[in-house]
């Protein structure tokens, strides 16, 4: 099975089990545009519970906000959003479809790193025992020649992207001979930009109305509360203020199921720290962030740090955590050093001064920020990628199980009465009230068992605990356990430190201090 076959496997099962589901779906949907179902929801909420408690309640200067999507609209020009917030999109003339032009060269890149990783996989079948990747890397002509030509396309691509040079950038998809997938021919538009703001009117007619923007980030409502917050928080540098919140950009090419959407959810700290300090931070929030992520247990090698080859306006550095998802390593979340930007531009545009007085240097300044800016549903894709398994069972048997971690199934235990008489079904009950007030807990008693089991590993519950009739001779119930299968007899009263040991973000965040 490919890759894209997989992937394709995964977006069905996401509908089929209440994960996510096309807006607006009776009236053919909308555009890159989806809604979280009753299992999709559950686990978006513990995504936003791990990071809101690593960040919040891990981190004595972390502290929280939650700004409002509607913004004056000079703090859009202040940051500049209006002027400078572009994709840059190209056209084939005979398919008509249209593709950011930058993402075109990245795949061709990612291509050449894919044909240098065959050669390696080839060799390494030739050679055995004795093959030593690192001498073939270095002397085999053939990656060679794929990785100059690579390295040459990547120079010339990263100096476009700098430069804001929209010819060449059509000149590297020319040269690299980049067909359009859906025509298969090179007969390319010139590359244009295109502003990715949602505008509206506020106002209660045409003529008296304001254009307002719907928020392309979250990090501006942070920024424009600064003073707010440190005042009256009485915050001192360094310290971070975290939002979650829905954002909104008109993405043209918006693909690939849920990763890029033109209404999606944010994740954002930014931290607030003395200049001169910001590179040090910036490097300390990469190894937290990636901690974070390698601490759900999808393997350490599915991740991997990408620098940016052009740097935001804004920034002085920058990289992005990859995860390795069924179309290739993409963006789940980026480490920036914003420099003084922001609060510099506010404080011009806005002719307020926001310093931080600063009592042991006994001066005013404005402060540098390091920002971590993860997309909730990019990270929910992420789980769902990596837990998303096809098993063939040693019976013969085939189970699709999705092994989310414990901590962020969207259903911790379902209980199951063996039958639904003789009394079993009122001792599930009584079960489920005692777990509901910790536990999101599931109930379910129709079909047989094995059934029963199919349906609780395909939205990755954690636990099954069967009710039969030895649990009314001595009160223990059969618990299974989803990844391994096993089962193993418990005692009702025990049911409870179970579950709590495998459900809390307490192993996780030990996991990402070790």
């Amino acid at each position: 099975m490919t890759q894209e076959e997989l992937f394709k496997k995964l977006i069905a099962h996401c509908k089929e089990y209440g994960f996510i589901f096309p807006s607006s779906e009776i009236y053919d949907g909308l555009g890159a545009v989806y809604d979280y179902g009753q299992n999709g929801v559950e686990l978006k909420n513990n995504i936003k519970s791990y990071w809101w408690d690593s960040m919040v309640k891990l981190h004595e200067n972390i502290v929280g906000l939650d700004a409002a999507i509607f913004m004056h609209p000079r703090v859009w020009e202040a940051s500049g959003h209006v002027g400078a917030f572009n994709d840059p999109l190209i056209d084939n003339k005979d398919s008509k479809k249209r593709y950011r032009a930058d993402v075109l060269i990245e795949d061709w890149l990612a291509k050449q790193d894919e044909k240098i990783e065959k050669e390696v996989e080839k060799a390494r079948k030739r050679f055995k025992e004795s093959f030593n990747e690192e001498q073939y890397l270095a002397t085999s002509p053939r990656v060679l020649e794929i990785r100059e030509k690579r390295d040459a396309v990547h120079s010339r691509f990263a100096e476009a992207l700098n430069n804001n040079d929209l010819v060449e950038l059509r000149q590297i998809i020319l040269d690299c001979e980049i067909v359009c997938p859906i025509s298969g021919t090179r007969n390319w538009t010139d590359v244009r930009q295109f502003n990715l703001m949602f505008s509206t009117q506020m106002g209660s007619t045409a003529d008296g109305a304001n254009t307002v923007y719907l928020r392309p980030e979250t990090a501006q409502g942070i920024f424009v509360n600064f003073l707010n917050v440190q005042k009256t928080g009485r915050m001192k540098l360094p310290f971070g203020i975290a939002q979650i919140g829905k954002a909104f950009r008109n993405e043209i090419v918006a693909r690939q199921f849920i990763f890029r959407m033109r209404e999606f959810e944010q994740m954002e700290m930014q931290f607030f720290v003395q200049p001169g300090t910001e590179m040090e931070w910036w490097k300390r929030w990469k190894e937290t962030r990636m901690a974070w992520h390698r601490a759900l247990g999808f393997g350490d090698d599915n991740y991997r740090f990408h620098d940016h080859d052009k740097l935001a306006h804004y920034a002085n550095a920058a990289t992005d955590i990859e995860f390795n998802f069924p179309f290739g390593f993409k963006e789940v979340e980026g480490i920036h050093s914003r420099t003084d930007f922001d609060l510099g531009r506010h404080q011009e545009f806005s002719g307020k001064k926001i310093q931080y007085f600063d009592a042991e240097r006994g001066e005013s300044y404005v402060p540098y920020v390091v920002e971590t800016s993860i997309g909730v549903d990019r990270m929910f894709l992420q789980i769902m990628s990596a837990a998303y398994t096809e098993e063939k069972l040693e019976n013969g048997e085939e189970r699709v199980v999705l092994r989310i971690p414990a901590q962020l199934a969207p259903t911790k235990v379902a209980i199951m009465p063996l039958v639904k008489k003789d009394g079993l079904p009122e001792v599930a009950r009584q079960i489920i009230d005692d777990l509901k007030f910790d536990y999101n807990v599931a109930y379910d008693e129709k079909d047989s068992i094995g059934k029963r089991y199919r349906r609780q590993d395909a939205v990755g519950t954690p636990f099954c605990v069967t009710v039969d009739h030895q649990t009314l001779e001595d009160g223990t119930v059969t618990v299974r356990h989803r990844d391994s299968m096993q089962q193993e007899r418990v005692k009702v009263e025990a049911l409870r430190s179970m579950v709590d040991e495998a459900v809390s973000f307490r192993n996780l965040f030990k996991k990402m201090q070790a």
